[in-house]
């Protein structure tokens, strides 16, 4: 897992509702258990027409959206079932950071454990960003804050534990492996 402190990046907006994991990542792509190629795979059913070529109406296809590390997303991204593959293949295909009003709580915690970001804003600064396309954001994750280039700076609400683990570039396992000496001296001294 990469550390993150600051993310400046321009955002892509995909504004559908309810997007939940299965048009995310189809079902069809969950035989792998590596999370390297997913990105190829990320909204595969929006992204491609029936012979596997790409949509060129279809927002991450579209050159403004290459190197875009934000997604902003319409309202309850992430419903469905639980699949960590849904953040593997936002996270091989770029994408750090998902923003909305409402994230669902699985896709949440999924997102959380695997190194993506989810920040959930007011329903005004959802509605610029939906409007804005493309727009600079700077997400500060050390102050739990997301800037626009208007100004205008609102705060998000994230786990005290999985900031820690994003600021520290460590999952759950890393970071109990870091204990591992206070860990073993615990069970020596109780021996």
């Amino acid at each position: 897992m990469t550390a993150m402190k600051t993310l400046r990046s321009r955002t892509v907006v995909l504004p559908s509702t309810n997007i939940d994991t299965d048009q995310i990542v189809p079902a069809r792509f969950l035989t792998t258990t590596t999370r390297e190629g997913l990105g190829r795979n990320l909204f595969a059913d929006w992204r491609y027409d029936e012979n596997g070529r790409p949509r060129p109406d279809f927002v991450l296809n579209q050159p403004a959206a290459q190197g875009c590390q934000v997604l902003v997303a319409g309202r309850n991204i992430g419903c469905g079932s639980s699949r960590e593959h849904a953040p593997w293949a936002l996270l091989d295909f770029g994408i750090r950071a998902v923003v909305s009003t409402e994230i669902a709580d699985i896709f949440r915690n999924n997102s959380l454990k695997n190194g993506l970001l989810p920040v959930v804003v007011d329903t005004a600064t959802h509605e610029w960003l939906l409007a804005n396309p493309g727009a600079e954001v700077t997400i500060d994750l050390e102050a739990c804050t997301l800037a626009l280039p208007t100004g205008t700076t609102v705060k998000f609400p994230i786990d005290a534990f999985a900031r820690y683990c994003l600021l520290n570039g460590v999952d759950e396992l890393g970071y109990l492996l870091s204990k591992d000496a206070a860990i073993s001296a615990y069970e020596q001294r109780r021996a």
